[in-house]
């Protein structure tokens, strides 16, 4: 398949695959309205409302279709539709765009003995190419509802994470990639996914029995965090305890978390089975996964108990345990830390559009993952020294955390010293 691929020129596939592209932009936009918690029949490949005016098979065309669809504006509100006339082209001219950096190795490592003409190499970028699709259209989904609802769906996050496990698992070197030395003598560059352990040596022992179990806690920790759940202590752990397994229950879609670990945990042991690279490269995922998620968790939790407000909505935790899940830890703990300079940058266009002040962080983390797959080459060439230090970067990440609420509580104390009272009734 791969050389019949091959075989088309280069700018005839970039022009079929902007063309799926507005499709694609198509189906993001359904996703974006349908799947919020306000749905809304905006996309044309929704049921119109009652009161909408008939719609014909020229409205489902991408781009072209939203000009008919004015007729639509005294349901939506005025400009409705330049919003996702603009996504389907900015999809479609950006897949192409992709596709074109990618099989060109633009956007991975090139060692010495990086040959585009070889079928491996193509094979490769093409699976990096299909990973950076699939995590930029979820991500673009999620932005965009968080925008218009401060949420992220878990209809989104939860399949799209799922679905990076097994394209991790099928195809390894959809993974990032970095350069690491080959055996002696010649000690030659050559190109490898971002395993677990990068840029250290894989250790035999994650082979072995312990490692299955750390991909199984890694996987059971995920399912346990993304179940319905609700956790109140304001009158006492007892209380606590017993409304965390009512509301547990009480959700209608509470089966769907144990289902999922039901199907999982065997299909997780015949990676480890299989061994070699399929295992190496899920056990990477579910790290990231794991790993991400609970980065941005326990941010949450101490950003909320130290400044007594919702720091984080727990759609930012499923966000970044899916971004985990293709980029791996290291991925996510960069993403991370670049989504703050996006913001910079998003907040500000927020609020020239539509005088808005209040700012959603998973848009942030989008940014930064896409940014962090557009400049990897780049950015992982200018910190993979630190990923060296290995299993101490969560004990630096445990420092880190305890510090940052010290200084929040210590903000909170000075914020609230300088608020006067309220004056009694």
């Amino acid at each position: 398949m791969l050389p019949l691929i091959l075989s088309i020129p280069l700018a005839v596939r970039c022009g079929l695959l902007g063309l799926l592209g507005l499709v694609l932009g198509s189906l993001i936009n359904w996703g974006i309205y349908q799947l919020a918690w306000d749905t809304r029949a905006i996309s044309p490949w929704s049921k119109p409302p009652p009161e909408a005016p008939p719609r014909s098979w020229w409205d489902r065309l991408p781009v072209v279709g939203w000009f008919g669809l004015w007729r639509e504006t005294p349901l939506w509100g005025r400009g409705f539709w330049i919003r996702p006339l603009l996504i389907e082209l900015a999809v479609g001219i950006g897949l192409a765009g992709l596709y074109w950096l990618e099989v060109q190795g633009w956007l991975v490592p090139q060692g010495p003995r990086f040959d585009l003409a070889d079928l491996a190499t193509q094979a490769m970028l093409h699976q990096q190419f299909i990973s950076a699709a699939m995590l930029i259209s979820l991500m673009l989904v999620a932005t965009f509802i968080d925008f218009d609802e401060k949420t992220i769906p878990d209809w989104i996050t939860l399949p799209g994470t799922l679905a990076g496990l097994l394209l991790a698992a099928l195809w390894p070197n959809s993974l990032p990639q970095i350069l690491v030395f080959g055996p002696p003598p010649l000690f030659d560059t050559r190109p490898s996914p971002l395993w677990l352990t990068a840029p250290n040596a894989w250790p035999a022992w994650l082979n072995g029995g312990e490692g299955l179990l750390l991909g199984l806690g890694f996987f059971w920790g995920w399912c346990y965090g993304v179940l319905p759940k609700s956790w109140i202590t304001r009158r006492g752990w007892n209380k606590a305890l017993v409304y965390l397994w009512a509301s547990t229950f009480r959700n209608p879609t509470w089966w769907v978390v144990p289902l999922i670990a039901l199907f999982g945990t065997p299909l997780i042991m015949a990676g480890w089975l299989i061994g070699g690279a399929t295992w190496m490269a899920l056990l990477t995922a579910l790290a990231g996964m794991a790993l991400g998620g609970a980065l941005v968790w326990a941010v949450r939790i101490i950003g909320s108990s130290a400044m007594r407000q919702e720091a984080m909505g727990f759609g930012d935790v499923t966000l970044m345990a899916m971004i985990g899940a293709y980029v791996g830890w290291q991925g996510a703990l960069m993403t991370f830390f670049i989504a703050p300079f996006a913001a910079l940058f998003i907040a500000l266009a927020q609020w020239l559009f539509t005088r808005r002040k209040d700012i959603a962080f998973g848009p942030y983390l989008c940014a930064g993952a896409l940014y962090l797959l557009l400049r990897w080459p780049a950015v992982w060439g200018n910190v993979a020294g630190v990923f060296m230090l290995g299993w101490l970067i969560p004990a630096i990440l445990v420092g880190c955390l305890i510090l940052m609420w010290g200084m929040l509580l210590g903000m909170r104390m000075l914020r609230e010293s300088f608020t006067p009272p309220e004056p009694l009734p």
